[in-house]
């Protein structure tokens, strides 16, 4: 074993073991975790007397290790140089033990929990505040059409729906494949081959379409909303605006609002035709339906109320993702820290509103189209 590596000896004698600390205690040493294993191995067995002389160095990590493993009093028999022991002296005058675990109560849980449910409460009283900020702004834009931000709009509009139609198209193609491979499988039991027009019909174009562009644009566009708002509050742009008398909500919640209600649908359609062309594809491999076959029994098969429903939960989902995004970027704190979290929150609450929505259309339309 190298002399720096810190290890500990153990020497029998008459009036007991006596422990040998040898190598560099040091927090360079420390930090390697196969001596660290092996020095905690070796704390584990008991030791009547303790001599520290064979150290090479010993700092206050290593004293703190030695002062804890101690119990955080001094053992009875120790043999120690003048040097080690101002430095163990010196960890025992200023080191703390570290606080028990508290475990908690019935009350404090309860607590907690309506601490929850009000912040809940603040966050829909923050939405529904926006959203009427956004109805006002909307009357505004058609009373005064000349002063609206549509350079913002069409610029958001752009990185919004434009920048996202590889990855979309992508997700969407793939998704589709692996459906039609699923579904042929059983379809193939059954001898019902031509009715995976009809699977893949209503289920991408119904619901795995929209679902999915809001999805990946609730990750890709909702954080990005968040992060550009939230730099603005920590560079004190906002505060600016608001001084100049700027409203907010005209000019950065109602473009993006409009970008996304507008974009959102036309994504939805471009998913779900790249989610049908993968299905076909697949379909022709796997069950050899072909593609004329496909494309000719998919309006049979499909109503267009499905499509019109499809729409319609688009622009839900993309009015949801952007003032999720703008709400959580309004609420950014001048720091960095809260620029991470309100953008993870923001991804997150929108997926899930996403998801609820999409199960609240669901059950209000069961009868529509099917």
């Amino acid at each position: 074993m190298a002399a720096s590596v810190p290890h500990l000896l153990h020497q029998a004698l008459p009036q007991g073991a006596v422990a040998l600390p040898q190598g560099q205690w040091t927090a360079a040493c420390l930090a390697e975790p196969a001596a660290w294993t092996a020095l905690q191995r070796a704390l584990q067995q008991r030791a009547a007397a303790w001599d520290l002389r064979g150290l090479e160095r010993l700092d206050h990590v290593g004293a703190q290790l030695l002062w804890n493993h101690w119990g955080r009093r001094w053992p009875e028999r120790i043999e120690l140089l003048p040097a080690q022991r101002a430095m163990l002296e010196r960890v025992a005058r200023y080191s703390c033990a570290p606080p028990s675990p508290r475990r908690l109560g019935f009350t404090e849980l309860w607590l907690g929990l309506g601490r929850q449910v009000l912040l809940v409460l603040e966050h829909l009283q923050g939405l529904l505040r926006l959203l009427g900020q956004l109805a006002l702004d909307v009357l505004r834009l058609l009373r005064h059409p000349r002063q609206g931000p549509w350079r913002d709009f069409s610029g958001h509009l752009y990185r919004i729906g434009a920048t996202a139609l590889p990855i979309t198209a992508l997700v969407g193609f793939l998704i589709g494949v692996v459906l039609a491979y699923l579904v042929a499988q059983q379809l193939q039991l059954f001898g019902a081959d031509p009715y995976i027009v009809n699977l893949l019909g209503i289920s991408v174009i119904r619901e795995l379409g929209p679902v999915l562009a809001a999805l990946l644009i609730a990750g890709r566009s909702g954080s990005t909303i968040t992060a550009q708002i939230g730099v603005m509050r920590v560079t004190e742009e906002l505060d600016a605006m608001r001084v100049l008398g700027i409203a907010r909500g005209f000019r950065l919640v109602l473009p993006r609002v409009l970008a996304l209600a507008l974009a959102m649908p036309l994504l939805s359609v471009w998913t779900t035709l790249a989610a049908l062309v993968g299905g076909m594809i697949a379909a022709d491999f796997t069950l050899g339906v072909s593609p004329a076959y496909f494309i000719s029994a998919l309006p049979d098969a499909v109503q267009a109320s499905n499509l019109t429903l499809a729409t319609a939960k688009s622009v839900a989902f993309g009015v949801l993702v952007a003032l999720i995004g703008c709400h959580f970027g309004l609420r950014v704190k001048p720091n960095t820290e809260s620029l991470g979290q309100g953008t993870t929150a923001s991804v997150v609450v929108s997926i899930t509103g996403v998801i609820l929505v999409d199960a609240l259309f669901a059950v209000l339309f069961r009868n529509v189209g099917i």
